[in-house]
């Protein structure tokens, strides 16, 4: 892997930086290879925290990268890259958290709004920025962001192509929450060390029901929850879960 893309594992949770701060870490296609690498990696960790190295979160598809504006076309390159990429996130089976550290424009907003879990800093701010440029929102934006903020802001959003702030993001449900710029990294580690301590088991079951939801009927749902609890109602978490209730005691839940 190159230095595009950098890993560091601490207690459980798998951290990976998009590093190119000299433009925002904007996706060129060795980035996307790496990027696509380390998430995939992050499965087997219990926790993985995605972030921009510098100001930036990411400022999305690098438009001076020949190899990403090739004569093959967008089409092939969203198949190849951009959709593992997006499918890495939303099929993981721990908790992936966007760590917003900044702007975040373009395919960059739309691969945070695939994590599961959203912080922002104050000072961030989201992009659909695509219209700017004749084209349309992709990597997964014309599923997330109507699914979370309703059809009329989604709309605005992706034709008016203005900056969201963090603040109107985490009030209009777009994301989990805008922290202070001074207490950021601190809340992020924090929630990050708390999921890396949760029962992942169970996270990976609740990911999969609540990722599914959207295209189900209310009976198969049901259906689906009480699959997925009888799967957790056997696991060692959950009895590792009632007997510390019962001992009233903090759990020290195993992942199975």
């Amino acid at each position: 892997m190159s230095e595009l893309v950098k890993i560091e594992v601490e207690g459980g949770v798998h951290r990976i930086t998009m590093n190119r701060p000299e433009v925002m870490n904007a996706l060129n296609r060795q980035m996307r290879v790496d990027l696509l690498e380390a998430l995939r990696a992050g499965h087997s960790a219990r926790v993985i925290l995605l972030t921009g190295a510098g100001r930036g979160f990411c400022s999305g598809q690098d438009l001076t990268d020949a190899s990403g504006l090739e004569a093959a076309g967008f089409e092939s390159i969203l198949n190849d890259e951009y959709v593992p990429m997006i499918r890495a996130i939303t099929e993981a089976p721990v908790p992936v958290i966007a760590a917003v550290n900044g702007a975040a424009v373009g395919a960059g907003a739309n691969l945070a709004l695939a994590c599961d879990l959203v912080i922002a800093c104050d000072s961030a701010v989201f992009v659909q920025a695509f219209t700017r440029i004749g084209l349309i929102p992709d990597a997964g934006g014309t599923s997330f962001l109507p699914r979370r903020v309703g059809l009329q802001r989604a709309m605005g959003a992706a034709l008016l192509a203005e900056p969201v702030t963090a603040r109107q993001a985490e009030a209009w449900g777009m994301i989990w929450e805008a922290i202070p710029d001074d207490r950021f990294a601190e809340v992020v580690q924090a929630r990050a060390a708390k999921l890396a301590a949760g029962p992942t088991g169970t996270y990976a079951a609740l990911k999969q029901a609540m990722r599914g939801a959207f295209d189900q009927s209310l009976e198969a749902q049901l259906a689906v929850e009480a699959r997925l609890q009888g799967t957790c109602g056997a696991s060692a978490d959950f009895r590792e879960g009632v007997s510390a209730f019962l001992g009233k005691r903090p759990p020290v839940f195993s992942g199975r």
